[in-house]
């Protein structure tokens, strides 16, 4: 999809730069799956204390445990 933004070029070049890209398209698309990565996140916090688990789970025992294959 075609699209014109008006981008900070300053920021577009720094954003090249840290994170070694080599266009300004690859930057922009690092950038925007990162901000989606991280407001995925964000929803997950929002969870915490509002789920209910099993007091009886063994998280040690499950790590263990032969899965197949």
């Amino acid at each position: 999809m075609a699209t014109n933004l008006g981008l900070d070029d300053r920021l577009i070049l720094q954003a090249q730069k840290i994170g070694k890209h080599k266009s300004k398209k690859e930057a922009v698309n690092a950038a925007l799956a990162e901000y989606v990565r991280r407001r995925k996140q964000l929803g997950i916090v929002e969870l915490f204390g509002t789920i209910d688990y099993d007091p009886s789970y063994d998280y040690k025992a499950e790590r263990s445990r032969k899965r197949p294959r």
